[in-house]
């Protein structure tokens, strides 16, 4: 029986989840300009599948137009072909869909090169549990553990370069069966995209090697997470990188203070956004390796801003702030679009970074914390959905519609999982990440 090449463009969603629709590759050109057909409800199917609550209920139409610049085609001996498009969501009329979240990052790019003359270089260092291994006491960072995943490593590489991207590491990591893989930052919405391609390329060779890649938050509540680190650095109009000052505190240039400040100032409320769901709270805990205060560290992995070291040169070009309260549950055009946010909100304000001290904030008490400024990151997701809610700031960078929609499906989200015991909730979770 003969087969008929498919291809598949899909989004990035409020789930943090690639849902969309395929058609035969002999209509691309035909698909490329009318896209393919969405019912405006489509945006609140949850992480779990159902769509537990919908303002648009079954009426209205849209329309998900595939981006060429992000199509991917990479084959797989002895399997089918990865073929899909990253797209956006449009109306009707031919305007982008106020809340499609890949148009959320355009607009605070958009924002942030008219109202600060700035662009965004990112890259997002992605952890996730890796299936094909056995866990054994002692692999953390070991030879063992990176030979005994066998060609999934090399297989991941070059499934990524093949799909046009950049890849730059991949590790054991600390946590029981956990890898990791970095890719070349990227430019603007370039880089959000590259998020969502190395992950889908990470599932497609864990699925054709009979195994999965897990990038749930944290699979056992009292064990290691799976976070997802957004490296990022600013250049100004001319591209040249804006960041960095080696004269000044923690090498922070006076114009990118400003922007990190607003990040730090915004931070619990965007963890509602880049750590959105049930079980990410149980990876943001104590002697975790991650991050439980709003705080700046210098080459410091508990802060939740992470100073980074530049292990090349020019220093300057490699100089980059890690934001590390981020997980895979969060799409990656949300996450990065709430930091620009934040960060041209901090520059709108002239907001300033704490003062450095002499005591390391993790030799500190809390109330010592708080002195430098620091806050408590909110240990809930409906903690940290109640502070975005009541934030107007906020509710402006999304829109109104997108703003009620987003708190919407997470708060239904929330009443999925309601009753569940913590281990029952990393379970839901690792199943469909």
């Amino acid at each position: 029986m003969e087969t008929e090449p498919l291809i598949f463009v899909g989004i990035c969603d409020l789930a943090g989840l690639v849902r969309g629709k395929g058609f035969p590759q002999a209509e691309q050109a035909r698909r490329l300009r009318a896209g393919v057909g969405l019912a405006a409800s489509n945006i609140m199917m949850s992480a779990f599948g159902p769509i537990y609550d919908t303002p648009y209920g079954t009426a209205g139409d849209l329309m998900l137009i595939p981006d060429t610049s992000t199509y991917v085609e990479v084959e797989f001996e002895g399997s089918t072909s990865e073929r899909f498009y990253l797209g956006d969501i449009l109306m009707l009329s031919g305007q982008y869909w106020q809340c499609c979240p890949r148009h959320f990052l355009r607009r605070a790019l958009e924002a942030l090169a008219q109202e600060a003359g700035l662009g965004m270089v990112a890259a997002f260092e992605q952890e996730f549990v890796y299936t094909g291994v056995e866990d054994r006491p002692g692999a953390t960072y070991s030879l063992d553990a990176w030979r005994r995943q066998g060609s999934f490593g090399e297989r991941l590489m070059g499934a990524i370069r093949s799909a046009g991207l950049m890849p730059d590491s991949f590790l054991p990591e600390y946590g029981p069966r956990q890898y990791e893989m970095t890719i070349a930052a990227a430019r603007g919405l370039r880089a959000a995209d590259e998020a969502v391609i190395a992950r889908e390329m990470a599932r497609a060779v864990a699925q054709r090697l009979g195994h999965r890649a897990i990038f749930a938050p944290i699979l056992d509540p009292d064990g290691i997470g799976n976070g997802t680190h957004i490296h990022f650095s600013l250049r100004d109009a001319a591209d040249q990188p804006i960041l960095y000052d080696a004269n000044r505190p923690m090498r922070i240039s006076a114009r990118g203070e400003p922007f990190i400040a607003g990040i730090l100032d915004h931070l619990p409320l965007l963890t509602a956004i880049t750590a959105p769901s049930a079980a990410s709270y149980y990876r943001l805990q104590p002697n975790r390796w991650a991050p439980t205060w709003a705080n700046i560290g210098l080459q410091d992995r508990g802060a939740s801003v992470r100073v980074c070291p530049v292990f090349d040169q020019p220093v300057a070009h490699n100089f980059n702030i890690e934001y590390r309260v981020a997980d895979a549950t969060a799409s990656p055009y949300l996450a990065l679009g709430a930091l620009i946010w934040a960060g041209l909100d901090g520059i709108k304000r002239n907001l300033t970074l704490p003062a450095e001290s002499e005591k390391g904030f993790g030799e500190m008490s809390d109330a010592e914390r708080r002195e430098t400024g620091a806050k408590p990151l909110p240990r809930l997701l409906d903690e940290s959905l109640a502070l975005l809610a009541d934030s107007a700031t906020a509710r402006e960078w999304f829109g109104d519609e997108f703003f009620d929609v987003y708190l919407r499906f997470k708060r239904a989200e929330l009443r999925a999982v309601e009753g569940l015991t913590p281990a029952q909730i990393c379970a839901k979770y690792a199943e469909i990440y």
